[in-house]
């Protein structure tokens, strides 16, 4: 599986989820409290890795690292903070069509100032249950629970190269990216 050794599966197996596979196979059973055969995601605080820092500590395959963390709105590391790009895509299932999950894009940014930081090629995807799957898992879990599992997410972190030819990033995805540069344009009154 890539460069993570600490995970006991079969020869050539790779990890290369869908949107969908993600949310519904791996994050609802986790929200839900239910065991993931194989256990391979690791669960990580976001706030302490800078995203080189990936490697060796979350599931890598390729030049992707997946991780679980609780959902925050303060994405601040070591060296700096992701910044959301403002897009957010719906998630649906290949079969109904349904609505199950919301993916929203970050780019990291190196620096201390959220106006002034340095922008990077280092992009997360952050996959969260939608909020109808989430009010209902938690109608059906025990009250006293003190952990709120709605708030998992599953983050895909990968640094875009230039001379990556979109191998990584869909024609959307790359359109959704873009849009974080309009605050920069100015438009004619």
């Amino acid at each position: 599986m890539g460069d993570n050794n600490n995970v006991n599966l079969p020869p050539g197996f790779r990890f290369c989820p869908t949107d969908e596979e993600l949310v519904v196979h791996f994050l609802h059973r986790k929200a839900s409290l239910l065991p993931c055969h194989p256990h391979v995601i690791p669960d990580l605080h976001l706030s302490p890795y800078d995203p080189w820092e990936l490697h060796g500590t979350a599931l890598a395959e390729g030049n992707q690292w997946y991780y679980y963390s609780r959902r925050t709105e303060n994405r601040v590391t070591g060296n700096g903070y992701w910044k959301p790009t403002g897009m957010e895509e719906a998630v649906v299932t290949s079969s109904s069509n349904k609505r199950v999950g919301m993916k929203k894009y970050f780019v990291f940014h190196v620096g201390e100032d959220p106006t002034g930081g340095i922008k990077t090629n280092w992009i997360m995807q952050e996959y969260s249950l939608s909020d109808s799957a989430s009010s209902t898992r938690l109608s059906k879990t025990k009250s006293h629970q003190k952990t709120d599992y709605s708030k998992w997410v599953i983050c895909k972190v990968y640094e875009l190269n230039e001379d990556d030819e979109g191998t990584e990033l869909s024609s959307l995805d790359e359109v959704f990216l873009s849009l974080d540069d309009l605050d920069e344009i100015s438009l004619p009154n």
